[in-house]
């Protein structure tokens, strides 16, 4: 029988290619292909199924909605359902944070909120430079990889990535020279050469990038340099964020408040399309339709957003499931990394993985992992980090059996098996030494 995949879709699909069945339905921690084959899956959507496969809670609000008659597309006209969203989000996370942020509905995925980001600090600012970090992943829209420090996604711009430099992220130089020691002189010396940015745009943790987690110490200081030279924060927090390193935003446990905050991936619960963009309300200076997006107005995912903000944010009870979860996770892993030389664990929370320095090794794990009836990618420039993201939900009982088939699959990989593991995820990291894992 003709694979209609390898036939008909185009030669960019990726995770197809590592994974080689067809997923027929999930359920929870787990997905299931057509002949049944159960796969627990520490990967979730890449970030985007923090509540698992079709979580109970959320479904049957939304099956519920789907079936009243409800409006499904609206563009940025008032809903009952964008109603209830952004009453219970100002309600559950920005008032008991203390934060206030206006909220702008963008495109449907990360790169929308991100392009929104960078578009509103330069016309906030009227500058047009923006400083991003090594082996930083902000999407896959022009302005979006012109932030970005992967160079094969770069590559595939096709044109110039402009207006935009790279400085070196935390632990990237050598731990004897201050990471943003550069940033802080030339901003300071008006023969630096360096034109003052309208913004610098970080992730906490680095997804894409290899894991490398920022402590709470650096990001105090890149905000405190920002503050002074009136350069806007931008934190991208649509991996990162929603619970994913512990609290609804990663950078909450740094106590810095960023100009902008971009969210997506799990902000909808559900693996529906749905993003944000948070920015100080003195910063809204749009005209109206100034920025749009036929997508922008998703209710579908407003009412399963909804659904998981009451169920899972409404207190402080989860953030503790949370961080049993990632003590549990993070223990099983710095067991496996003692066991090879060079090994480490990078990442926070529930954001987490494996650095090997033999780049084969991670490919190799993840591939020997699927074999095993377990779902996990990689990540890094060359795939050096084997990258676990489990459901924030997943019980301890699933987590310990999938660390343990994680645990199979490193050791036989580590013991050289003679047959060739081939893999064809596509990780993005670029290389340099692992930053803190705890934010201090």
């Amino acid at each position: 029988m003709t694979d209609i995949f390898a036939s008909l879709e185009s030669e960019v699909r990726s995770y197809s290619r590592g994974w080689d069945t067809v997923f027929d339905h999930a359920a929870g921690d787990s997905l299931y292909s057509e002949d049944g084959t159960e796969y627990l899956d520490f990967f979730s959507g890449a970030g985007a199924l923090n509540y698992g496969h079709n979580n109970p809670l959320l479904l049957e609000p939304l099956i519920t909605y789907l079936r009243s008659g409800s409006v499904v597309h609206s563009l940025d006209m008032k809903t009952t359902a964008k109603r209830r969203f952004l009453e219970t989000f100002l309600e559950l996370i920005l008032v008991p944070r203390g934060m206030d942020y206006k909220v702008m509905f963008t495109g449907p995925t990360g790169t929308n909120s991100v392009e929104a980001a960078l578009k509103l600090a330069r016309k906030v600012t009227g500058r047009h430079q923006v400083l991003s970090f090594t082996n930083a992943f902000h999407g896959m829209t022009l302005g979006a990889l012109a932030v970005t420090g992967n160079s094969m996604k770069r590559q595939g711009a096709g044109v110039p990535l402009n207006n935009a430099s790279s400085i070196p992220y935390d632990g990237y130089l050598d731990r004897q020279t201050e990471d943003l020691l550069w940033l802080q002189r030339s901003l300071e010396d008006s023969g630096s050469g360096l034109d003052k940015p309208a913004a610098v745009i970080v992730e906490t943790v680095q997804g894409e990038g290899g894991l490398r987690a920022a402590s709470g110490a650096w990001l105090r200081r890149l905000a405190d340099i920002c503050q002074q030279h009136g350069v806007l924060l931008i934190v991208d927090d649509v991996q990162a964020g929603c619970g994913r390193t512990g609290t609804f935003f990663s950078f909450e446990e740094a106590g810095i408040r960023p100009d902008i905050v971009c969210l997506s991936k799990s902000l909808s619960g559900f693996g529906l399309p749905l993003a944000i963009t948070l920015l100080k309300p003195e910063l809204d200076i749009w005209q109206p339709g100034e920025h749009n997006g036929t997508f922008r107005g998703h209710n579908p995912a407003f009412v399963t957003g909804t659904a998981a903000l009451e169920h899972f944010w409404n207190g402080r009870g989860f953030e503790q499931q949370i961080a049993a979860r990632a003590v549990q996770l993070h223990a099983a892993l710095a067991t496996l990394a003692a066991g090879i030389e060079g090994a480490r664990v990078r990442g926070r929370g529930l954001l987490a993985g494996l650095y090997f320095p033999d780049r084969t090794m991670a490919r190799k794990i993840a591939a020997e992992s699927f074999a095993r009836g377990l779902l996990v990618e990689t990540s890094g420039p060359e795939g050096e980090v084997v990258k676990v993201m489990p459901a924030l939900t997943i019980s301890a009982e699933n987590m310990a059996r999938g660390l343990d088939l994680l645990a199979g699959a490193v050791r036989s990989v580590s013991c050289e098996r003679p047959e060739e593991l081939s893999s064809d995820f596509g990780g993005e990291v670029l290389e340099p030494p692992a930053s803190s894992s705890v934010l201090q």
